[in-house]
């Protein structure tokens, strides 16, 4: 919300280690889309971010797996309160459930999704349209987290378990009036029960919908393949994550991310600054953010509206 009052923030490539300034301005944000466990403590600020002229949906991941997979997670009461509240306030549509990553070990063998998922899709009706799906992808960040857990031979579903539980998941979400996106993987043909959808996180329909006033020549950002999204501005950080899911690939370790979080200055306009940025003007090395929004000849009039992406 600092950065929001101030209406700029800056950017870590976390790859190539350039700086960018990102506009926060309501005119330069076409929506800011929010990727959370834990919305509550944004919860007091929405009404404002409304007043301000920010349009917003939020992707919201509840999964709610056993404690030595998912350490410091909310409770799944907890996350169902404020689900069903974010859902008075910006209603289901803007609320998109996230039921990923998918994965198999001895704690969530094939029976434990088929459960918890009919429990979580008859707890969620009402609260949300659309449920995203996802299988587990292990990265080498999420390799070395895992390896506490080799005991529990926790694995990616094999391709005959994504189709049970994609036919699964089609008809316990249908009977609840949500519909089944599955994001970055290969949709198998003949799914009985209903369609799946192909995921597009950052949607152009949807942020269409909450821009109905405005013509947007969205341009795809595919993010990886099977990627559906349109192009964005993400604004998030590696490492400042403190939850502790063992399969994150946004976290290379629960140490490193305490580190940051504990060196976090909330009046800073970075989430997190490497040692090499500290105590620099970061508008002095920043390039400008690359616009979301494709731009028509040069002489037309337009205004550059990139949309926040930040992952949590």
């Amino acid at each position: 919300m600092n950065r929001i009052r101030a209406g700029f923030c800056h950017w870590l490539n976390p790859f190539g280690g350039q700086v960018y300034r990102v506009s926060l301005r309501p005119e330069d944000c076409v929506a800011i889309v929010f990727w959370t466990r834990n919305a509550r403590p944004l919860l007091p600020h929405l009404k404002e971010l409304s007043k301000r002229g920010y349009h917003f949906y939020f992707q919201y991941t509840i999964n709610c797996y056993p404690r030595e997979i998912d350490a410091r997670s909310p409770s799944l009461e907890a996350a169902l309160r404020t689900v069903w509240r974010l859902a008075e306030l910006v209603g289901p549509e803007c609320v998109l459930w996230r039921y990923d990553p998918v994965l198999i070990s001895d704690l969530t063998p094939v029976s434990y999704h088929l459960t918890r998922f009919e429990q979580l899709s008859q707890a969620l009706a009402g609260a949300t349209r659309r449920c995203y799906v996802s299988f587990l992808d292990v990265y080498r960040k999420t390799e070395r987290n895992l390896s506490g857990l080799a005991a529990y031979q926790l694995r990616r579903p094999y391709a005959t378990e994504q189709r049970e539980l994609l036919e699964a998941f089609v008809e316990l979400a249908g009977v609840q009036g949500i519909s089944i996106h599955l994001c970055c993987e290969e949709i198998p043909a003949g799914i009985k029960g209903g369609p799946v959808h192909r995921a597009h996180c950052v949607d152009p329909d949807l942020i269409r919908r909450l821009r109905p006033e405005l013509d947007l020549p969205l341009q795809p950002g595919p993010t990886r393949p099977g990627c559906g999204c349109a192009h964005s501005v993400d604004i998030g950080s590696y490492d400042t994550c403190i939850l502790g899911c063992l399969y994150c690939y946004a976290t290379s370790s629960p140490k490193a991310a305490l580190a940051h979080r504990r060196a976090h200055d909330p009046k800073d306009t970075m989430l997190w600054r490497p040692p090499r940025l500290q105590g620099v003007d970061l508008d002095a090395v920043a390039r400008p953010a690359p616009d979301a929004v494709a731009r028509p000849a040069p002489d037309a009039v337009t205004r550059p509206a990139p949309g926040a992406r930040g992952h949590s």
